[in-house]
């Protein structure tokens, strides 16, 4: 089924929204369309146009991977955002988390993850000469921001190219976040995409949809 703009998309609650110093560009990493709908509605709305990066080695199996991209990519069309899809290639993500497999949600795992994730998008930020770049992995509820940012300011270090440490959750976008999800009738997941937090996490295959689940992608 095709993405159909909602009637009232536009309307981001977040209206106020102070812009980094030296922001002339963003390059933005997305896990998947429910993480950022709300954060791309707040984009539009302040007239800032960023290209979209589909960077998660993490997300397994392929089918998966493949179903979270093509409605990414469907919603990137939609809005008229650029996007760019990496290869898959998960062989040096799971040999980055060797050993981290029975970590927690949250755990030494998703810090390893993150900053890989985000010091990729940063490296192809400081070649394509993005100004700045951010991240949607801390719109879930499940995730810590503070170790998102963590991973943020470490990715910033290693290439030079500033962070955007906004918090995508606040000033009514978490609330607008599941309104879209329901609007835009997107595919409902139920596990980040880590093979590890899928078998590590049995419980939320009893999430229900009033939890929108996204389990922290």
């Amino acid at each position: 089924m095709s993405l159909i703009l909602p009637p009232d998309f536009g309307q981001t609650p977040k209206q106020k929204l102070v812009l980094p110093e030296g922001f002339k560009s963003l390059l933005v990493q997305v896990c998947c369309a429910p993480c950022c709908g709300a954060v791309l509605e707040c984009f539009k709305y302040h007239n800032i146009n960023p290209t979209i990066f589909f960077y998660n080695p993490n997300i397994h199996p392929r089918a998966e991977y493949e179903k979270r991209r093509d409605e990414l990519i469907e919603l990137a069309k939609l809005l008229g955002f650029d996007y760019v899809i990496p290869e898959y290639e998960t062989r040096s993500w799971f040999e980055a988390v060797k050993g981290l497999e029975h970590e927690p949600e949250r755990g030494k795992r998703c810090t390893v993850c993150f900053t890989r994730r985000l010091t990729v998008t940063a490296q192809y930020a400081k070649e394509h000469g993005f100004s700045h770049f951010t991240t949607t992995l801390a719109t879930s509820r499940w995730k810590d921001k503070k170790q998102v940012d963590a991973a943020g300011f470490a990715a910033q270090e290693a290439t030079g190219v500033p962070y955007w440490s906004e918090d995508w959750r606040k000033g009514g976008l978490v609330t607008r976040r599941y309104q879209l999800v329901k609007e835009f009738n997107f595919y409902n997941q139920l596990y980040c995409g880590c093979v590890y937090s899928q078998q590590n996490n049995t419980h939320v295959a009893h999430v229900t949809d009033t939890a929108i689940a996204c389990n922290g992608c």
